[in-house]
């Protein structure tokens, strides 16, 4: 999908703007997509000293902190339909046409979201147009995504994610200013359910509702789906899985592709 600089971009029937329609994917999002105390406090922590803070691409509200007055954006209804009842409604809107004044906000975020926008530099540019101080985007870095062990068995779906997620180098180009960029480790029992999540839990991903929550699941046809969840299934059950990956079940984190980028302006 992609638009003229300034157009904003087509949207589903459910609002959704990006290449995943959530209409379709997202309910029961939010029962494997908690957010995750440990990353919580990283982002809560780049985002010290900030009072209002713009949440784009918001979602079900996950890593929206209490101690800031965060202003949600969401296109998708199926997901702003999540939202608890103590978080602040989305405000129905795109990344590549926010709804507010320049500098309007002491600090921005978006978390697992710029990957999936049309015009992801037009989304950063005004993210940064409206934000005074740190723009903070949680992402996965492209040039690690197939490193995961679920390469050996989903080799399309971790394809599709290496192509849709932008280089980690190009968004801190596009944010300018200064940028610091820190490798985020995934807890064990991590509660946000993205692939690398399940890292020490494989049987996770043989749930279809898990896999639901993660977008890349859905470019992959549901033939090959179920030849890649049987292939798992098959190891966990022989016993392959373990002896290749075993160790992983008792690790406390994992160091993947999960990065936390913090753009401070010039």
């Amino acid at each position: 999908m992609s638009t003229l600089p300034g157009t904003p971009p087509a949207r589903s029937s459910d609002g959704s703007a990006g290449d995943a329609d959530y209409g379709a994917i997202g309910p029961g999002y939010r029962d494997f997509r908690r957010p995750e105390a440990r990353i919580a406090a990283l982002i809560e922590q780049s985002l010290a000293g900030a009072r209002t803070v713009l949440n784009v691409g918001a979602g079900a509200g996950s890593y929206e902190s209490s101690g800031f007055e965060v202003t949600p954006v969401e296109p998708s209804a199926a997901m702003r339909a999540q939202r608890p009842a103590h978080l602040a409604p989305a405000i129905d809107a795109v990344a590549e046409d926010l709804p507010f004044a320049d500098g309007a906000f002491d600090a921005a975020m978006t978390t697992f979201s710029v990957h999936q926008w049309s015009e992801m530099e037009q989304g950063l540019r005004e993210m940064r147009r409206v934000t005074r101080g740190p723009v903070l985007v949680l992402t996965c870095d492209p040039d690690l995504v197939r490193d995961f062990w679920l390469y050996r068995y989903a080799p399309l779906v971790l394809d599709t994610e290496a192509r849709r997620y932008p280089r980690i180098e190009e968004i801190t180009r596009i944010l300018g200013g200064r940028a610091e960029v820190t490798n985020v480790p995934i807890p064990r029992a991590c509660t946000d359910g993205f692939n690398e999540a399940y890292y020490a839990r494989p049987e996770m991903l043989l749930d279809p509702a898990a896999r639901k929550a993660c977008s890349a699941w859905s470019f992959v046809e549901p033939e090959v789906s179920a030849r890649y969840t049987g292939h798992l299934r098959a190891e966990l059950e022989s016993g392959a899985w373990d002896e290749a990956y075993g160790p992983l079940r008792a690790q406390e984190d994992y160091q993947g592709s999960l990065v936390l980028i913090s753009a401070l302006p010039r």
